[in-house]
């Protein structure tokens, strides 16, 4: 009998502290690890920070680590859900969101596909309304 062994793909070990923390704005600061079709990343809000609002096609989950997020989905902003520590929002393909933090807040957001307007840096929305680079 012929033992047949398929090439695995090399597996990485990140670790969230040894990252490099980028500064998308004066208030928002991300942690990224991405592989070929997800992606996971740590968003860091002082509080009275906002992401305006926005959609993708990327499905989201939203896990709130530490603080609270308040997001306004829809077109014009019409649904509002505050999301605390320990609690998980889905918000769907092309979904339109904005979000505010309410508190000093860390989240982990997965994303699939890829956000690979966060990896090469043409994510804009994040400049709108009053945020600074």
């Amino acid at each position: 009998m012929v033992e047949v062994i398929d090439k695995v793909k090399p597996r990485r070990l990140f670790v969230w502290n040894e990252l490099p923390r980028e500064k998308v704005t004066d208030v928002i600061g991300r942690r990224l690890v991405a592989g070929e079709r997800s992606m996971l990343a740590h968003l860091y809000m002082d509080k009275g920070a906002v992401v305006p609002r926005h959609s993708h096609d990327n499905e989201q989950f939203t896990y709130i680590l530490k603080g609270a997020l308040r997001f306004r989905l829809g077109a014009e902003g019409e649904e509002e859900v505050i999301v605390r520590e320990g609690e998980v929002l889905h918000i769907p393909s092309n979904l339109p969101h904005s979000a505010e933090a309410l508190e000093d807040t860390v989240d982990l957001d997965v994303f699939t596909p890829v956000r690979q307007d966060w990896i090469d840096g043409t994510d804009s929305y994040f400049h709108e309304d009053g945020n600074r680079r």
